[in-house]
């Protein structure tokens, strides 16, 4: 601490000198004791320890004002005396009083009044404020009136080194490639002192390195950093730790420090070559192996990273380049070796190829450390596997005519087993491509024959799938497409392309072209069509028509005559033998309907119905299209209105949601069985004896109200069922309540006279116990057992 205060103190003196020679009406005292002592135009006492000077005053001015200095961080038991103000108009009598304001006055600064003593009361930090602006003033002790005017004056608070340099930005990263020259420039750093940097050398910093040598040194001015050493290499070592530090005071001793450290980390550059892990590589694949698939992987190992130590793989040589590819995975850095052609073990057993791995990125810097890129062998050994059968062709185009005979051989097929042990081949259809059976095969030699008649003119390709499979290992098939072409022939012969209608002018002209015919034939020869037109034997000598054939393999028809008249005949009928050129040559007899009609002047035709000659005069077709319409208006006016006359008179019947056509009473009450006769009226059920009166009918609504209908006479005993229900009969047509419709009648007489009565419960007026069933013996067998049921029954009661 002495020493800094020396260094200090003799740092003081310099300005004080100099304020001295440039302001010789203010003086400067007490540099030991650091008193400023500041007055004007009179002798001015400087301090206790100094002795009385002489100097030049100036009358005109009260007050001359300098700079004063304090140092900072400076502490003791008493305020530290800054300096002291004093004017030439104080006699010394005590009557003037010194006033201090501004920055830090009363807080930092206090002054005597009296003596115009200024001290700091407090520790000052120039780092945190570096000077001071206050405010003078002279006043009147005792009425405090201004002797003079108030004047500004700066107390600066003087530096020392008390701020150690510091790197605000640190630690620090920085990158250098690998193999770098010596003397490449890393990164520079920069550290700040809060120290004075124009005063003193208290902010004067001197860089050095501490820990990182000797591979990297530093500017000792401008702090950057470089190697030290040349051909660093990243695979030996790839991150360095470097300890910076900085000193002020121009690093001298004494001075304080600062460190930061500094992380290098050298980048890599393509300065190796691939290289594999092994040089031979065996790998072994089934011949069924499907294609493009992986068979082993080979892989060059590169001491670079990222792209310098990207590799591309290529076969380069071996028997195998065209079965085999290799191709480079981008993710694992390696080779992938793949099938790109079919293997057959019974072929070849076993390939050899030579594999290279290159760098795709070369740098020209390195290109003297040799070529970067390696080869390795690889083999390749094929198993056996169980192969399915293999077609002699891949697909099969077979011919046929369509009028071969059922059972003919189209063609045949053939496939064999590529195992060593042959296995027998057995060929079939799959039926899914040939749903109507049209063809067979026969599974031993692989021939196939028709089964159904063919016509090209319906299907000209049929394409079906053939299967072979080993007898020996049923899962091994194989499918072969066969298209077969059927072939034409002369089946068809030709006829008109289209049904044609001609027209004939009655104001026509001789050798007028009536009508252009062309023909068409489902067959289709090699050659093209060329058909071949003529009229009928019998009709050569047409009176009203002939033919001519034309370039285009059309047909004209020409009128021999003028003069038709529809009136005598209205249509013609002309018919044309059409032949075609085939072997052996087809024809077919075409009519072609002329149909004679009334023209304009120009030939347009304009009606060709013979009606209209015998029309009125006046009336045109618009006419008498106009009158059917009326004609036809009328007649559905007219049977409406009787259909809804006819509707008027039915009867209203009430129907169900549905359409009743059965007149069906039904009872949904099942009563209390044959003792209930209280449910409903069973008269109706019992023989003709008992129906007297009217029985309303409940299945209609009648139109009218009709008073009850009398009731029959009763029906003799001896009444016949014939009779019976020729009464029935009777009072039904009678009835005007009864429906337009047949409708059930319910009868319930069996009739008289019968030898075994009737077996109806409902006209039993004994009790069960008084049945006697045995005469149903004497009916026969199937009577006789129902008897027996009856009697077992009533047995049972009794017991």
């Amino acid at each position: 601490m002495p020493e800094r205060l020396a260094e200090t103190l003799v740092d003081l003196w310099t300005p004080l000198i100099i304020l001295w020679i440039t302001l010789p009406s203010c003086v400067y005292t007490a540099p030991m004791n650091q008193a400023h002592v500041l007055t004007t135009g009179s002798p001015l006492e400087l301090s206790r320890q100094s002795e009385d000077m002489r100097i030049l005053s100036r009358s005109k001015r009260g007050w001359v004002w300098n700079q004063m200095f304090v140092l900072e961080e400076f502490s003791g038991p008493e305020p530290i005396l800054v300096g002291r103000l004093h004017t030439d108009l104080d006699p010394g009598s005590k009557k003037i009083k010194y006033i201090l304001s501004g920055d830090g006055a009363g807080t930092i600064f206090q002054i005597n009044d009296i003596t115009g003593d200024i001290h700091a009361i407090k520790r000052l930090d120039r780092e945190e404020k570096a000077e001071y602006t206050l405010t003078a003033q002279a006043v009147d002790f005792e009425t405090n009136k201004p002797l003079e005017p108030p004047s500004e004056f700066i107390i600066k608070v003087q530096d020392i080194n008390d701020n150690a340099p510091e790197f605000l930005n640190g630690p620090y990263h920085a990158t250098v490639p690998e193999m770098s020259i010596l003397g490449t420039s890393v990164t520079n750093v920069t550290a700040t002192d809060a120290d004075d940097p124009v005063y003193g050398n208290s902010a004067k910093l001197v860089y050095s390195i501490l820990e990182g040598q000797p591979y990297f040194s530093i500017e000792p001015e401008t702090a950057i950093i470089k190697t030290a050493l040349p051909n660093m290499d990243r695979e030996a070592k790839e991150e360095y730790l470097v300890v910076i530090q900085a000193k002020d005071m121009g690093g001298h001793s004494g001075g304080l420090s600062g460190t930061t450290t500094l992380t290098v980390t050298l980048t890599d550059v393509n300065d190796n070559p691939p290289k594999f892990a092994q040089s031979l590589y065996h790998f072994s694949v089934p011949e069924d192996v499907v294609l493009g698939t992986a068979i082993g992987r080979v892989k060059a190992n590169d001491q670079d990273i990222g792209e310098n130590a990207q590799s591309s793989y290529d076969i380069i040589d071996g028997d195998g380049t065209a079965l085999f590819e290799i191709t480079s995975d981008a993710q694992a850095q390696d080779g992938v070796i793949r099938l790109r052609k079919p293997l057959d073990f019974e072929t070849k057993k076993s390939y050899t190829l030579k594999v290279e791995a290159a760098n795709i990125h070369i740098d020209p810097r390195f290109s003297s450390r040799g070529p970067f890129k390696d080869t390795a062998t690889v083999k390749i050994v094929v198993e056996d596997a169980d192969e399915p059968p293999v077609f002699s062709s891949p697909t099969y185009l077979l011919e046929v005519h369509e009028n071969a005979a059922l059972n003919s051989v189209i063609g045949q097929v053939t496939a064999r087993d590529p195992d060593i042990t042959s296995s027998p081949i057995r060929f079939s259809i799959d039926r899914h491509t040939d749903l109507e059976r049209q063809f067979n095969i026969n599974a031993d030699d692989g021939k196939i024959t028709l089964a159904t008649p063919l016509d090209r003119e319906l299907s000209v390709w049929h394409n079906i799938t053939i299967i072979a499979t080993e007898i020996r290992n049923h899962s091994q098939i194989s499918r072969v497409p066969v298209a077969i072409k059927v072939l034409d022939v002369n089946d068809n012969a030709p006829e008109f392309a289209s049904e044609y209608e001609a027209f004939l002018c009655e104001n026509g002209k001789p050798g007028q072209v009536i009508q252009t015919v062309s023909a068409m034939d489902k067959d289709d020869p090699k050659n093209g069509h060329f058909f071949l037109y003529s009229l009928l034997p019998e009709m050569v000598n047409n009176p009203n028509f002939t033919i001519k054939k034309n370039e285009d393999n059309s047909l004209s028809i020409l009128a021999k005559h003028n003069g038709f008249n529809r009136q005598k005949q209205e249509v013609y009928l002309l018919p044309i033998v059409i032949s075609d050129s085939g072997n052996p040559p087809l024809s077919s007899t075409s009519t072609l309907t002329i149909r004679v009609c009334g023209c304009s002047n120009d030939g347009v035709v304009q009606s060709c119905n013979v009606e209209a000659y015998v029309l009125p005069i006046g009336l045109s077709m618009g006419a008498l299209i106009a009158i059917l319409a009326c004609i036809i208006l009328l007649l559905v006016i007219v049977v409406l209105f009787v259909t809804l006359r006819r509707h008027k008179n039915e009867p209203l019947i009430i129907k169900d949601d549905e359409d009743v056509r059965e007149n069906i009473i039904r009872y949904d009450d099942e009563g209390g069985g044959e003792e209930d006769t209280e449910a409903f009226d069973i008269a109706t059920l019992q023989n003709p004896d008992g129906i007297n009166g009217f029985l309303p009918r409940k299945d209609i609504k009648p139109d009218l109200q009709f008073m009850p209908r009398q009731g029959l006479a009763p029906v003799p005993n001896g009444v016949d069922v014939d009779e019976f229900i020729n009464v029935r009969l009777h009072e039904a047509d009678n009835d005007p309540t009864a429906p337009p419709y047949d409708s059930i009648q319910i009868y319930g007489y069996e009739g008289r006279g019968s030898v075994a009565g009737s077996l109806s419960s409902l006209e039993s007026t004994t009790s069960d116990s008084d049945q006697n069933f045995d005469y149903l013996s004497d009916w026969g067998p199937r009577f006789k057992r129902l008897g027996e049921l009856y009697s077992v029954g009533e047995s049972d009661k009794e017991t």
